[in-house]
């Protein structure tokens, strides 16, 4: 028995690690779905109206999870691209997490997804929270615009409905409901009531998701046909009044699938065209630009949490909407900034000198973001690093031919992993490949289960493993799962040095938290896969001392 007590003691272990690897797996997801924006409670308080609108009405088109590369083909969408030549467009940035809830509220708001206080994650119907960050139907509610939307029904949830004059919401995605999203809208454009209008169109995300992805044909087809209802919105609208504005939420990445880091689904179309607008090819700009610059075209108050800026240089504007416009961003910018550092409880000290408004804002925003970030991260990497020293100390002073053999076991395990993952399945290291959590968990499990089991046996039949007495077999392959965990282990504890065990008042580094979770899932099947195999070793090397001839 006592011989056997170190075996039960790793057993135990190996337990106690699948079992603290799902409650922080899970609490992690959990902790990201509920977060909230440091601003919830406190939201900004709007500002003054920047003045007369410069175009009777604008109207904003989302074509959800349209790419920057498929909107620049003429082949496939040939009216954005006829527009072009009469807009201002550029290539626009977005910041992850790059699913369309987040996406919604960024583009409505004009706040990043870690203070506009929109859902960091696509939330069902049921669970979706009303913005509480001031957003462009809010602000033209207020300034006595008519506004209307017609798209998904998450919207319904989303927007204030009292900032709404009229609506259309379906829970439909494909190019039936893009039909019945238009024919809904082109009514409201014709009346010319509506001052303020967003339309939807869902079929290319829809394609991404459910009919291939941007590889397949079908994608282009989709975008075909959300050209072809964009078509039917312009023939409706006086470019020489009316402001018509073309953009996306997010991109997808080539097997379909969006949400993380990759640079593919974070860049989107934006092509402005029509009143008020100077044409024209610009830079780069970023998403949260577009909403400041829809309340300077409408002539309502710049949206309170909005960390961009008004795209003046695309926009026709006398000398006095400027100056009306730059007073406000400085003013609005000064309070976001002054109840952002309040919410978190680090203030920093302004900067002497010469000030871009945006830019020195926002740097106060992220140096006093960041304060706080160091200060948190400071203990977590001591105790990190603790962690991770120890058992290579321990193992490095046993220095024994055996740990080389373990290593190289756990080498195998993990060189087979992301083949399998990556090579073979095609998937990114993003939420991005996340389909659901049913999909993640199932193909990590299934590609953990395959490779542990390949490296245990080819360390088992270099080391003539079998042959050896089942505890002696039992004990290396329990030494082969440790040591595989501690490789694991490495990336779960970085993203908690960088990010915390949970989410809690601002958002993750996203790359380094998939990381982490990714190996967490890992760690857990790895844990149950080796006391599965510690049991098989032991019988296999029992039958085989047993039986001399199989020796």
């Amino acid at each position: 028995m006592k011989s056997n007590r170190w075996l039960i003691l790793g057993l135990i272990g190996c337990l106690l690690v699948a079992g603290g690897a799902y409650f922080w797996a899970t609490g992690l997801m959990d902790s990201l779905y509920n977060f909230r924006s440091p601003l919830h409670a406190n939201p900004p308080a709007p500002g003054q109206a920047i003045g007369q609108p410069t175009t009777r009405r604008v109207v904003v088109v989302l074509i959800d999870a349209l790419r920057a590369d498929t909107s620049l083909k003429p082949e496939v969408m040939p009216t954005l691209n006829q527009l072009r030549d009469q807009a201002a467009w550029a290539t626009m940035h977005s910041q992850v997490p790059s699913y369309s809830e987040p996406g919604y509220t960024v583009l409505m708001t004009g706040a990043w997804p870690y203070l506009s206080d929109g859902p960091a994650m696509n939330l069902d119907y049921a669970d979706i929270p009303t913005w509480t960050q001031d957003n462009l139907f809010s602000a033209a509610h207020r300034a006595g615009l008519k506004t209307a939307v017609s798209g998904y029904y998450w919207f319904e949830k989303l927007i204030p409905q009292d900032a709404v004059d009229a609506s259309f919401y379906t829970p439909g995605e494909d190019k039936i409901a893009d039909r019945e999203v238009v024919d809904q809208a082109l009514p409201w454009l014709q009346s010319g009531n509506y001052n303020f209008v967003l339309i939807h169109i869902d079929q290319v995300d829809y394609a991404g998701h459910h009919e291939g992805g941007p590889r397949d044909p079908r994608w282009a087809a989709a975008a075909t046909r959300s050209d072809n209802l964009l078509r039917e919105i312009v023939a409706n609208l006086d470019l020489g009044q009316d402001t018509v504005i073309v953009l996306s939420d997010h991109g997808q990445i080539d097997r379909g699938g969006h949400g993380g880091q990759d640079p593919i689904v974070l860049l989107e179309p934006f092509v402005m065209a029509g009143a008020g607008v100077r044409p024209g090819r610009y830079p780069d700009m970023y998403q949260v630009d577009v909403a400041p610059t829809v309340a300077a075209l409408l002539g309502t108050n710049l949206p309170a949490s909005s960390q961009g800026n008004v795209l003046t240089e695309m926009l026709a504007l006398s000398p006095e909407k400027s100056a009306n416009i730059s007073e406000a961003l400085n003013q609005q910018q000064m309070t976001l900034s002054d109840a952002y550092q309040k919410a978190i409880g680090y203030r920093v000290a302004p900067d002497a000198g010469e000030k871009d408004i945006l830019g020195y804002y926002q740097g106060l925003i992220e140096k006093a973001r960041n304060t706080r970030l160091e200060h948190e991260r400071t203990p977590r990497f001591l105790f990190a690093a603790i962690l991770m020293l120890i058992p290579a100390i321990l193992l490095v002073w046993k220095r024994s031919r055996m740990v080389a053999w373990l290593f190289g076991g756990a080498g195998i395990y993990l060189v087979l992993f992301n083949f399998i993952y990556a090579g073979l399945a095609g998937r990114t290291y993003s939420l991005s490949s996340v389909a659901s959590s049913t999909d993640i968990i199932l193909t990590t499990a299934l590609i953990s289960l395959l490779a542990l089991t390949v490296a245990w046996l080819i360390l088992s039949f270099s080391l003539k493993n079998f042959r050896a007495q089942p505890l002696h077999a039992a004990e290396t392959t329990l030494g082969l799962t440790y040591v595989t965990l501690y490789l694991l282990a490495l990336p779960i504890l970085w993203s908690f040095a960088l990010n915390g065990a949970l989410i809690s008042w601002t958002l993750p580094d996203f790359a380094s938290m998939f990381l982490g979770f990714l190996s967490t899932i890992q760690s857990l099947i790895v844990a149950v896969t080796g006391i599965l195999l510690t049991g098989v070793a032991a019988l296999i090397a029992r039958i085989v001392n047993q039986k001399p001839e199989l020796r």
